[in-house]
């Protein structure tokens, strides 16, 4: 079991609070309910994850499940899909126009989202954050030394 008081369980509360307040600022304005499977796909599109198998892999989900979840986008009219010109057998997931009418007002979520958490911890605090986040981590490791037998 993960302990309270390491960063990995603050960080996940931190990314709900802003996923919670991003679809809450998106609903007000108008737009259908996200679910957060949905914000995640957008979210790796966004960045430039468009084939599906990347953003499987990206999300640790099957690729049916983000397959069904981008069916649903496609539904909603927030993606669209169309052949990967590099590989004919594969799609790639591209925003649509009204997914980048809900991008821009999710850009002013997350700056009204920021400038409230700025009230809330300090902005010196979210300068900290936003100047740790964006240093250069590396790869995550992958070679660890013998673990302790489990329990131990």
């Amino acid at each position: 079991m993960i302990a309270a008081d390491t960063l990995l369980v603050p960080l996940m509360n931190a990314f709900f609070w802003f996923d919670d307040g991003l679809q809450s600022y998106l609903q007000a304005r108008g737009w259908d309910q996200v679910t957060r499977s949905q914000s995640m796909v957008m979210a790796n599109v966004v960045v430039g994850v468009k084939k599906p198998s990347d953003i499987a892999r990206n999300l640790g989900l099957s690729r049916q499940s983000v397959h069904t979840t981008i069916m649903q986008m496609v539904k909603l009219g927030m993606v669209e899909l169309r052949d990967d010109e590099e590989d004919g057998r594969a799609w790639v997931v591209l925003v649509s126009e009204k997914g980048a009418a809900m991008g821009r007002d999710a850009d002013d979520a997350v700056a009204a989202l920021t400038a409230e958490l700025r009230q809330r911890i300090g902005s010196r605090n979210v300068d900290n954050l936003i100047k740790a986040f964006r240093e250069d981590w590396g790869d995550a490791p992958t070679t660890w030394p013998r673990a302790l037998p489990k329990g131990a």
